[in-house]
């Protein structure tokens, strides 16, 4: 590839990577806020749960640019019934602490495997963009494309961690994080069903 073309491909898969995690960085400024108020996830499980869901990802966008299907597009909708299901498990939580008088613990995913496993859930949706792309890419194009996506996986970890070290952020979760935590989660289900096409 020449240097003219290395550059294309470079802003164009970065562009694509901004735009299809666009809502990852609000997962991952409430999972690293909730790191820092309720001391888990462990920063280093953030960053690895990220990578390897990303990389699961990858892989199947992968598999489906050569032909294998993993999951149905039709049946990506219910991708958005985690995040959906933590937050209103959250939310019921959090209502039976008020009338009880405790209060409840933001913390969502509480390790690796759960950060994973949102990772997987959040950007599941992002296979059916990633797929052509791939598919229509040379092996050096592939290459160059998952490196840049690698690069900004870890730009968008570094900016959820920078985000949660602001104050007034880190004062609002204590003092609302039972009731704020778990709207950002329902929200991004209903946010998932609608990119799915299931509100339709």
């Amino acid at each position: 590839m020449l240097a003219g073309e290395i550059a294309a491909a470079v802003l164009t898969s970065f562009a694509v990577f901004a735009v299809t995690n666009a809502d990852d960085i609000v997962v991952l400024t409430v999972l690293n806020v909730t790191s820092r108020v309720g001391g888990r996830p462990l920063s280093w499980q953030i960053w690895a749960g990220q990578y390897a869901g990303f990389a699961v990802l990858i892989a199947a966008s992968l598999a489906a640019a050569g032909g294998l299907f993993l999951v149905p597009p039709g049946w990506l909708w219910l991708l958005g019934l985690l995040p959906l299901g933590m937050g209103l498990y959250k939310l019921v939580t959090a209502i039976r602490a008020r009338r009880a008088g405790e209060s409840v613990s933001p913390v969502v995913v509480t390790g690796l495997a759960g950060v994973i496993g949102l990772t997987i859930v959040n950007g599941g949706d992002n296979v059916s963009v990633y797929t052509p792309i791939f598919r229509t890419s040379s092996l050096s194009g592939i290459g160059l494309t998952v490196a840049v996506f690698m690069a900004g996986t870890a730009l968008y970890c570094l900016a959820g961690s920078r985000f949660a070290t602001r104050p007034v952020v880190t004062r609002f979760i204590e003092r609302w994080g039972q009731w704020i935590i778990p709207a950002v989660f329902i929200l991004i289900g209903i946010y998932i069903f609608h990119k799915t096409g299931a509100l339709k």
